[in-house]
């Protein structure tokens, strides 16, 4: 057993200095732009119990989940997502608060089937939730705000692709079909494939319209262009108010100046169960899966006990990342500014100056190996450090040139003065 204690389980990783430090100025930034429009953050366990994500409709398949007992055998997870706690938030803690109520969060979550293409077991989510409210406005707000994560993290060329969920159900209201063909027409229209769809609705005696209508579903994708088309093709109300849902969006969007990175498909169907209204992923090149997706789920805080309107997105930290790597994206590398050394008669001196010079932001590492004038540059070099002050006792410091090695004499005051 002992031949496993130097690896890590498949699916997890260690996250070193280079990549820990990008991960983190990500998450800062992502931070920064939450809380710059509006959104306060919130904190939920890494352990949860089993039934908040399941529930009675098996929103999230137990196949996925890291499930284990707590001592009184009942069934604990890892969260395997953060949108589901955030509900289960809004339904105890702020049900008698002001609504819109505005989330955000930046966690890890954890999956069985979140492998391959980037994607690991142990992830880091970071979101926004706007919890309270039903409005084209809401919805347009957390696809400019998503929007605007991504560019803030450094990815400059990607796509969000609007669906509506209620388009579909509206079809699918009007052909008639049980339950059980509507959710494999479903998987199918999601997967993009056209043969399959062709063979099921090729079988079912519904109205020629509605049948081009279903083919044509997965390849309605593009700009406003494709509402205008398809408003023509469909006459039940449901489906007609989607599209109007739709386009409002669009046009708030417009009013953003984002509408650029936007485009319409309606042949997004993914999780019916779980989104009531609007629904959207964000791609971007080099990366086989979404890098974010979201929408309305108007029903999943009410599992919780309060019937309340919400709309968030979830953006993918990691995927980010090997977006940027993959795209040879500039990313700052942690480094550190200055190396202080010191001989015994300075080292009060030494200290003091690390102090300074940290509380003006600077970067400092104190030498813990006795380095001389000799072997200071070499370590420096070695490390990427971008100077050198050496403190020989209170009255004698030198500032080391780390291109010459040369060593200059410099007064305490005279540094603290630079």
């Amino acid at each position: 057993m002992a031949k496993w204690k130097i690896y890590t389980p498949e699916g997890v990783q260690d996250i070193l200095f280079d990549e820990c430090y990008a991960k983190r100025e990500i998450e800062d930034r992502i931070r920064k732009l939450f809380r710059s429009w509006g959104y306060f953050e919130v904190e939920t366990p890494t352990l949860e119990f089993y039934d908040s994500f399941f529930l009675d409709t098996g929103l999230t398949p137990q196949e996925t989940m890291f499930k284990f007992t707590d001592q009184q055998g009942r069934i604990l997870v890892l969260r395997p997502e953060i949108t589901i706690p955030i509900a289960r938030i809004a339904a105890t803690k702020f049900r008698d608060s002001q609504y819109p109520v505005r989330f955000s969060y930046i966690g890890n979550a954890f999956k069985y089937n979140e492998l391959g293409g980037g994607k690991q077991k142990e992830f880091t989510q970071a979101g926004v939730e706007i919890v309270g409210v039903n409005t084209p406005e809401a919805d347009a707000e957390v696809i400019a705000t998503a929007i605007t994560a991504i560019k803030a993290a450094g990815v400059e060329e990607f796509q969000i692709d609007l669906g509506q969920v209620e388009f579909f159900k509206g079809i699918m209201e009007e052909t008639g079909f049980p339950q059980e063909d509507i959710e494999q027409v479903r998987v199918l229209i999601d997967r993009k494939d056209f043969l399959a769809v062709e063979e099921i609705v090729g079988e079912r005696d519904i109205p020629k319209r509605l049948k081009d209508l279903i083919l044509d579903l997965p390849g309605l994708f593009g700009s406003v262009d494709v509402i205008d088309r398809v408003e023509k093709a469909t006459a039940n109300r449901r489906s007609l108010n989607a599209l109007a849902n739709l386009r409002q969006v669009l046009e708030i969007l417009e009013d953003y100046s984002l509408s650029g990175y936007v485009s319409v498909d309606l042949g997004m169907v993914q999780s019916l169960n779980y989104y009531t209204g609007i629904i959207f992923r964000g791609f971007t090149y080099d990366v086989g899966f979404p890098i974010l997706s979201g929408g309305r789920y108007d029903n999943l805080v009410e599992n919780f006990g309060l019937k309340c309107s919400a709309t968030g997105f979830s953006l993918g930290i990691n995927m980010l990342m090997t977006a940027l790597g993959r795209q040879k994206a500039e990313t700052r590398k942690p480094g550190i500014d200055t190396l202080v050394c010191y001989e015994r008669p300075g080292r009060k001196t030494a200290l003091y100056i690390c102090e300074a010079l940290r509380s003006q932001g600077t970067s400092v590492e104190l030498d813990l190996n006795n380095l001389t004038l000799g072997t200071a540059p070499a370590y420096a070099r070695e490390k990427n450090i971008g100077g050198i002050i050496y403190v020989e006792n209170s009255d004698s410091l030198k500032i080391i040139d780390m291109e010459t090695g040369a060593a200059t004499d410099v007064t305490l005051e005279e540094l603290m003065s630079k």
